[in-house]
């Protein structure tokens, strides 16, 4: 049974930075590609990034690029997400996922809540 639990988020003023993680159980986790994705207030599902099973294919949403970064540990099974001058609108839930993006799986953790404010 796939299990994914986020942890980092929090409150950041804008310009400010955090460190989300992902901790992975159930799975073979460097066989597979990982996403981060958000959902704003009132908003749908927003990729973010995803990395591949060795970590060497890492795209990014135009919004994040240059700001964020993700990685992964495969001796650990963690998945972060490096964020960097946080902006207000990047004030959302923000879920990692098993595989490439697809808005309809299942395959998710909990998500854990980034808010930028001043």
């Amino acid at each position: 049974q796939v299990l994914l639990v986020e942890s980092g988020g929090g409150l950041a003023q804008p310009g400010g930075s955090l460190r989300l993680s992902c901790a992975a159980s159930g799975f073979t986790f460097r066989d597979y590609s990982m996403t981060w994705a958000r959902q704003a207030p009132g908003k749908g599902l927003e990729w973010v990034s995803s990395i591949s099973p060795n970590g060497d294919v890492t795209p990014y949403a135009d919004s994040v690029k240059g700001r964020f970064t993700i990685s992964r540990d495969n001796g650990m099974n963690i998945l972060y997400l490096q964020m960097n001058n946080l902006q207000p609108e990047d004030t959302a839930l923000y879920y990692c996922q098993q595989g490439w993006f697809d808005p309809d799986s299942s395959s998710r953790g909990q998500g854990t809540q980034v808010t930028v404010s001043s």
